[in-house]
């Protein structure tokens, strides 16, 4: 073999090293007894360490210099795999293994503390160990900048969703700063002014919710043969791209949860099973980055299944599914069930509108951690000031305000943006899909997302990561993000 299909066979070695890993994650999360933690942990601890060994081996680099010599006669696929590979050797090998150690012990501690100080509300208990995460988190992001060419902000983003930084994103969210300011409470009058729901009353047995979930999660296109649903405490997608495990969890008294939860999943698992197999175990065979994969979450959810032509064939096979009184399941109700914005403190629950709002305050305050122009000491005033320029609203706590979120309080920083990226680019996705899919409404109006499916698999499942996020957003709409098509979606449905 040349360099670069020696390349190929120690990057497919990874992959599947990082699969196994995969997949005792899902198990320790829907399946493992509580007494396996401590083996599980070590398990994945060994497995992490086999695939970073591989990664940054000391032959690796001279293999990466060898093929890149011979880069000329590679097509455009195996040359954009050679730098991705390029790429997550850079990032693997600029980090000093004493501070990844260090980092995963202050992790660790932080993020025990971090649920303790949630439950009391006492963001005194965990503020010394948010200090030092983000201390040496800002050691991480400067040894990466160094060798990326990035800023430090940037090389963390990066690593989330390549090819975007601070300076793509800052002006795409104060453009949708200034939407919200002109039209949140305009929404908020017409919603007032609209009757109030009929709220769906169960109980809803678990096992009748399963079969309904199993049943719209293959209407949406999931094959079974290759995907499993399951249980767990937060619903989430894992495992591979030939054995997908999507998870949700049910309450008796609303199914709404778990209905929606699975659709979302469905989504990234639909994603995840439409990725170029030609190219599986390669960095080009994998998603786009996390932008992208919210994309596709959030095309399913709330783009297509949220939608009015969707929720007029859902309210009827819902009616059918648990009988009663036929009102909470009109499709009109449904609607304003589903589809209610409101000024909330917490993210997870905030509705589609309101939603970009609690990323653009984290997007902000994270790169003022990173930067130092702000202590870890002074977060909470930080945030509960920043909550009230963009909603209006201070939390009452900081249960509600800057400790509802594991994500800096576990390492991971540059995390937050690919969240409204990924809703931004449904939207734009959405709107191509529907120029060159005339039909693809009176589809969903038979509950029917195999148009949508077909389009998306070649637009963006297939393209694994051919393409950057923009690009890739060019080849299938015809330009990068613009939140445009994100703020008509959201005037057309609430205004």
């Amino acid at each position: 073999m040349n360099a670069y299909d020696r390349l190929c066979a120690r990057f497919s070695r990874i992959a599947t090293i990082q699969e196994a890993s995969s997949m005792l994650g899902w198990d320790a999360a829907a399946m493992m007894p509580p007494g396996g933690a401590a083996a599980r942990g070590d398990q994945l601890a060994v497995l992490a360490g086999l695939a970073h060994g591989l990664l940054v081996a000391p032959e690796m680099g001279d293999e990466l210099a060898e093929a890149e010599d011979g880069a000329g006669g590679l097509d455009s696929w195996h040359a954009q795999n050679l730098r991705l590979m390029r790429n997550l050797y850079t990032r693997a090998t600029a980090v000093p293994g004493d501070l990844i150690e260090a980092q995963a012990r202050a992790n660790s501690a932080c993020e025990k503390v971090w649920r303790e100080a949630r439950r009391l509300s006492d963001f005194g208990l965990v503020r010394d160990h948010l200090a030092k995460v983000v201390a040496l988190m800002r050691e991480q992001a400067a040894a990466l900048a160094a060798v990326l060419g990035l800023s430090p902000y940037d090389a963390l983003m990066d690593g989330y969703q390549r090819g975007i930084g601070a300076a793509d994103v800052t002006p795409i969210f104060a453009d949708y700063e200034a939407f919200l300011c002109r039209v949140l409470a305009q929404a908020e009058e017409r919603q007032a002014a609209a009757p109030n729901p009929i709220q769906l009353t169960g109980p809803f047995p678990a096992a009748v919710q399963e079969a309904l979930c199993r049943s719209l999660a293959e209407r949406a296109g999931l094959d079974w043969n290759h995907g499993r649903l399951d249980r767990s405490t937060h619903p989430f997608c894992g495992g591979t791209p030939t054995d997908i495990r999507i998870t949700t969890r049910y309450d008796e008294t609303d199914f709404s949860q778990a209905v929606m939860g699975v659709l979302h999943e469905t989504g990234h698992a639909l994603y995840e099973r439409g990725l170029p197999q030609a190219y599986a175990r390669q960095p080009v065979g994998e998603a786009a980055g996390m932008g992208a994969h919210e994309s596709q979450s959030l095309i399913v959810e709330f783009q297509a299944c949220r939608s009015d032509a969707f929720l007029n064939w859902l309210g009827p096979e819902l009616h059918r599914v648990f009988g009663g009184d036929p009102a909470p399941y009109a499709p009109e109700n449904l609607a304003r069930l589903w589809r209610r914005i409101g000024r909330g403190f917490v993210r997870v629950e905030a509705d589609e509108m309101t939603y970009p709002a609690h990323v653009i305050l984290r997007f902000r305050l994270e790169q003022a951690l990173i930067a130092g122009d702000l202590a870890a000491a002074d977060l909470p005033a930080a945030w509960n000031q920043g909550l009230q320029e963009l909603l209006g609203i201070t939390p009452p706590d900081d249960a509600r305000g800057c400790l509802q979120d594991i994500h800096w309080y576990d390492g991971a920083f540059g995390y937050f943006p690919s969240y409204t990226l990924g809703a931004m680019a449904a939207a734009q996705l959405m709107a191509a899909a529907r120029r060159e899919t005339p039909d693809l409404d009176a589809a969903l109006g038979r509950g029917d997302l195999s148009p949508l499916l077909g389009w998306l698999r070649t637009h963006v499942h297939g393209c694994g990561s051919l393409l950057g996020f923009n690009e890739l957003l060019r080849a299938a709409t015809g330009k990068p993000l613009d939140p445009k098509d994100f703020e008509a979606h959201l005037v057309a449905r609430y205004l």
